[in-house]
């Protein structure tokens, strides 16, 4: 089963245009929000250098990433 995990933090601009960019892009990959500043150990076990960054995960290993704002097409394209 995938899941995609959308590191970001509340004060991060990118991360609330991609979160716009991800709504519309209806993905059938569940995202779970991870913000970096509450969750700070998850950003530590994914080694997360930069937000926004979507990990997507498969049988719950890391399968790929992607860091920064993209466009609908752009994540439609990724969660494949």
């Amino acid at each position: 089963m995938k899941k995609i995990l959308k590191f970001s933090a509340s004060w991060c601009q990118p991360c609330k245009m991609l979160a716009k960019n991800l709504e519309t892009a209806q993905l059938t990959v569940p995202v779970e929000e991870i913000d970096i500043d509450e969750k700070t150990d998850m950003s530590v076990e994914y080694k997360i250098r930069g937000v926004p960054t979507l990990v997507m995960l498969e049988d719950g290993k890391e399968v790929k990433r992607v860091s920064g704002v993209k466009s609908v097409d752009e994540l439609k394209a990724w969660a494949e």
